[in-house]
């Protein structure tokens, strides 16, 4: 019978040092994490701990080094993909780096709720918080918030005195613009995402900026939710311009979401896609291969936001001042984009409903 089946109290550290043959402080090095521990001693003591099932201690640990090593995170609207996928980042990332996560998740992001998270994870004594929103509330609730904990804002403005990191919406929104243009593109029309929210805010003015640069018109966008039934109203309405004569032959969506609510409109209205406009979104979802026809679109690298995001937690408790670069988006082509269609010699277009020309 193995020594450990037989233990009636609990296991603790001088166990596991025995085992491994090494000692109590070397134990204490590679469970808290610590890098001064050759690599053979520290699988010798994670095999140690694997064969004798032991568990730290959470709470006599954390009163010996002052540390829980978990981070709070607060989040609001997680139903999207891309805050999310956000979230998934960050707990993979900060489980890698040996915290555990402790989430909450605000129905709005008011000064008050937001004050009230943070002001719950310090009573549970997180070494530090994390905010993730995209929203204007968050943005300002996190203005007027100071909490004895390093507090760190991903996906959302921080500005000088709050550290934070995103995603670069703005070169990603030109990439997508600019690829339609040098399909041979006139113009780009944009469906937006709400009008309170600084990742939709950086996309149309990176749409802009794109159309501006290239010198080509720049349409009024329309207004979008984030939701398949506002890009499904956008296709519509789209449509409805195409009949009445406007030049539209190639559309940027705020997400994939609202993409996919167009590609569906434009198939009701008789509308091929690339062939009489084509469509690009954002996120790259993991549908977006699978949509019909399948989505250009820009992908959000949220592994490595959430990376970056863990990484600016740790160094703000080792009380260093680090400014992450924004993670770059990348443009992803499939086959919803192609050259604008063939203009007619008359220059109108021939809809399903309406008599082809001899």
């Amino acid at each position: 019978m193995q020594p450990e089946a037989a233990m009636t109290r609990p296991l603790v550290m001088a166990d596991v040092a025995a085992r491994a043959g090494v000692s109590h402080q070397t134990v204490s090095r590679v469970v808290n994490g610590h890098h001064s521990v050759a690599p053979d001693t520290r699988e010798r003591v994670q095999q140690a701990i694997a064969e004798l099932g032991y568990r730290p201690n959470l709470a006599a640990r954390a009163l010996v080094t002052g540390s829980t090593r978990t981070i709070g995170l607060v989040t609001v609207k997680i139903n999207q993909y891309g805050p999310a996928q956000t979230m998934l980042g960050l707990e993979s990332a900060a489980r890698r780096a040996g915290y555990s996560v402790s989430i909450s998740i605000l129905d709005e992001a008011t000064a008050t709720a937001m004050r009230e998270a943070v002001d719950r994870f310090v009573a549970q004594s997180v070494d530090a918080v994390v905010a993730l929103s995209t929203y204007d509330d968050a943005a300002e609730a996190l203005r007027s918030l100071e909490a004895p904990v390093p507090l760190v804002a991903v996906q959302v403005g921080g500005g000088e005195d709050r550290p934070a990191v995103g995603v670069d919406q703005e070169t990603g929104a030109r990439l997508a613009t600019r690829h339609l243009l040098a399909l041979g593109h006139r113009t780009v029309h944009h469906v937006a995402g709400p009008a309170d929210s600084q990742e939709a805010r950086a996309r149309v003015e990176g749409w802009r900026s794109e159309l501006e640069a290239a010198g080509a018109p720049v349409p009024d966008p329309l207004q979008g939710n984030w939701t398949p039934s506002s890009g499904h109203a956008a296709g519509k309405e789209l449509a409805a311009r195409m009949r009445a004569g406007e030049h539209v032959t190639a559309v940027f969506l705020a997400n994939d979401q609202m993409a996919l609510g167009c590609l569906a409109a434009l198939h009701d209205e008789g509308l091929s896609v690339p062939g009489d406009v084509s469509l690009v979104g954002f996120d790259d979802l993991p549908e977006a291969p699978y949509f019909t026809p399948p989505l250009t679109t820009v992908r959000q690298d949220f592994a490595e936001l959430g990376r970056r995001g863990v990484q600016l937690v740790l160094a703000r408790l080792r009380g260093e001042d680090l400014h992450p670069d924004a993670v770059p988006a990348e443009l992803i082509l499939r086959s919803s984009t192609a050259r604008p269609p063939d203009a007619l010699p008359s220059g109108a277009r021939v809809w399903p409903d309406q008599p082809h020309a001899c």
